[in-house]
């Protein structure tokens, strides 16, 4: 089996989703280079999700914006940026030196997406990663959407709590797509899509959330890394308006059945405690249409509190 790319967390996860062997078979599809077909993907997006740790350590997930163009390969092992997180941006005085990142181009109008996970360094327009690896994700769960540009607005101040608001909460109960960073314990950094119904991620109170995890590639790259480093950083935009919420704290996956067998389609619950939120308005110019629901989504049950 070509399990030696995942590390300790990863393959402990396989070991405990009873799924190593299908995690082995999956690893065939992590490259170190981008295949010719994937860096004409790049060139095609406006968007990028990058995910790192600040200067002090917390996980954040972020998202970076341009016109198609603005990611290219100057060859198959590095991914050039031309763009970085703006003042305000929680990731703003990282990038500006060099820092281990993953990243998550995703096409929600066509459900693809790549991950690509390499090393950053600032450039005088952006950032140019070395790339450790490259690899193409199942698209279950991507909501279908068209996007234009808003290049009238520009972001607005961001507003710091260290609890969700009523508003913000509502926002995330909503919800039907999600970006999550995650690191394992040497500090190699991951971002990665999840997605579902409005309402499958429940807000169990102003700094906890819960989803389910639902099956995926095997891979167990994300709950791997919370196996051994609990620290993630979540990512919520607000397609019609641009906005977007970025959370930071830790996750916990809870891999009782029992509790799992609760959550229609879960094969196992990731519990998230909040420790400080920034909101920013208009942080980004793209404007989404309204989401078409993957076919794969499974349905999600009212709860008691009628959400």
């Amino acid at each position: 089996m070509a399990v030696d790319v995942y590390h300790e967390g990863e393959r402990a996860a396989q070991r405990r989703a009873g799924l190593l062997d299908q995690g082995g078979f999956s690893a065939r599809a992590i490259r170190t280079e981008i295949p010719e077909v994937a860096r004409k993907f790049l060139l095609q997006q406006p968007m990028l999700v990058l995910g790192a740790a600040d200067t002090d350590g917390r996980l954040w997930a972020t998202l970076l914006t341009g016109q198609p163009g603005f990611l290219h390969a100057e060859d198959a092992g590095t991914l050039t940026i031309d763009a970085r997180p703006g003042v305000g941006d929680p990731l703003y005085e990282r990038l500006r030196t060099p820092a281990p990142v993953g990243m998550l181009a995703i096409e929600p109008s066509r459900h693809r997406r790549m991950r690509l996970n390499g090393q950053a360094v600032p450039t005088e327009h952006g950032l140019h990663v070395k790339l450790d690896q490259v690899y193409s994700n199942c698209p279950k769960y991507i909501q279908k959407r068209e996007h234009e540009w808003d290049l009238a607005t520009a972001p607005g101040r961001p507003q710091r709590s260290g609890t969700l608001t009523s508003d913000q909460q509502r926002w995330i109960g909503g919800a039907d797509t999600f970006f999550i960073a995650t690191s394992d314990r040497e500090g190699n950094a991951d971002a990665s899509h999840r997605g579902g119904n409005p309402g499958f991620i429940e807000v169990v109170s102003p700094t906890v959330l819960r989803w389910p995890d639902y099956v995926g590639n095997a891979m167990f790259n994300t709950l791997g890394n919370l196996e051994v480093n609990p620290r993630a950083g979540l990512l919520l935009p607000d397609w019609r308006t641009g906005a977007v919420l970025h959370l930071t704290g830790t996750a916990r996956t809870d891999w009782d059945p029992e509790n799992a067998a609760a959550v229609p389609g879960a094969e196992r619950l990731v519990e998230f405690t909040v420790t400080d939120v920034i909101e920013i308005a208009d942080a980004v110019p793209l404007r989404w249409s309204d989401a078409v629901s993957s076919r794969f989504n499974p349905p999600v049950l009212q709860r008691r509190d009628g959400s």
